[in-house]
């Protein structure tokens, strides 16, 4: 074993030895600051695999603490099988440092109508939401929660509104489904959630028959992000407000990329949640040409790093930033390079898809 091998799995086995979530709290920082320690010696996906198997020992031991709590407080062990499950950048494998909640609970099928098992799961839910937030993670903005019911059912509820969100397929619903994809388990009874992903992938696979199909639906969503590059050639910044000048790398770059390679995921039936993995997929199908696989990579790696570093403020033990490439940083010749041949890469990639929708849009006249 390597040095830094057993430093990392040092690192992880003080975490899943935290007895409480304040010790969770400042393990989680002091590996952290480790981490940040690496960023420059790391290439950014093995940086960031790093990043990832830390947010899941942290996640991991957080539900061990609140079983605990919740045995200590005489309410008992769980009373169904259970997998807490998560989703967008934590389902992708592609966590900041400073990532916040999206997560959800995979219940055993149970009589509905049982008080004490619903009643339990609630607690639950409320309980580890308030031990991850205490461990450094602030809810999500979109309520993908595990507080949320939306994101807590047994795994026949689950079905149900996956299908539901499917045959609607409204905005609202696609992006539900878009969510959903991304899943991972993490804590819990991992049959759950095989079942889970199994039945959501053999939605996406079925025939549409009177209707837009499904890829097509996801098609027009993904078409919502697009490269933040003008005509010019130019990386378009935020115009006014307090990030005036600088760039939005998520919404920007990230998110488009993630959004592109997903789409592409679900219209070849690839089951992969991270977006590394489904490029190297849609290699191995020639679903694309490698050329194309080989800029997006490069791109993506662009702004995995872009993201690292903006979501980090100096000095600060949250980790928390603004997510915004400063001014500062947009100066510097090779970061400016960088960031619009990735721009120009994902600009490419849109161009071919909008033109996969004008074709789809004829196609369903």
């Amino acid at each position: 074993m390597s040095y830094d091998t057993a430093a990392s799995h040092s690192s992880l086995q003080r975490i899943m030895s935290a007895a409480s979530p304040e010790t969770l709290r400042s393990v989680r920082m002091q590996v952290q600051e480790e981490l940040l320690g690496q960023f420059a010696s790391l290439h950014i996906e093995k940086w960031n695999q790093r990043v990832g198997e830390m947010h899941d020992a942290v996640m991991k031991q957080a539900v061990a603490l609140c079983e605990q709590q919740l045995i200590e407080e005489g309410f008992g062990s769980p009373p169904a099988d259970y997998a807490f499950v998560v989703f967008g950048s934590a389902g992708r494998r592609e966590q900041t440092l400073g990532s916040d909640q999206d997560n959800g609970l995979i219940l055993e099928d149970h009589d509905i109508e049982n008080e004490e098992v619903l009643h339990y799961f609630e607690l639950f839910g409320k309980r580890l939401s308030a031990i991850l937030e205490l461990a450094g993670y602030p809810p999500c903005p979109g309520n993908v929660m595990v507080t949320n019911p939306l994101w807590r059912k047994t795994t026949l509820e689950w079905s149900r509104q996956l299908a539901s969100w499917r045959e609607e397929r409204g905005w609202e619903q696609v992006r539900y489904l878009m969510i959903a994809a991304d899943l991972r388990h993490i804590s819990g009874n991992p049959d759950l959630t095989a079942g889970v992903r199994d039945e959501m992938y053999a939605l996406f696979e079925q025939e549409s028959a009177q209707q837009e199909s499904f890829p097509a639906a996801v098609l027009r969503n993904t078409l919502r992000h697009k490269a933040a590059l003008n005509v010019l050639g130019q990386v378009i910044t935020e115009q006014t407000g307090e990030h005036a000048g600088e760039f939005d790398v998520k919404y920007g770059l990230y998110l488009p990329i993630v959004n592109a390679v997903r789409y592409l995921a679900v219209e070849y039936g690839i089951h992969a949640s991270s977006t590394i993995d489904r490029l190297s997929q849609l290699n191995q199908l020639d679903a694309v040409p490698f050329r194309w696989v080989e800029s997006c990579q490069t791109a993506f790696d662009t702004a995995l790093r872009l993201r690292s570093v903006t979501a980090v403020k100096a000095g600060e033990r949250e980790q928390s930033g603004s997510g915004y490439l400063p001014q500062s940083l947009l100066k510097q010749k090779e970061i400016r390079r960088e960031l619009r041949e990735a721009l120009g890469t994902v600009r490419l990639m849109y161009r071919t898809l909008q033109r996969q929708q004008r074709y789809r849009e004829r196609k369903w006249l």
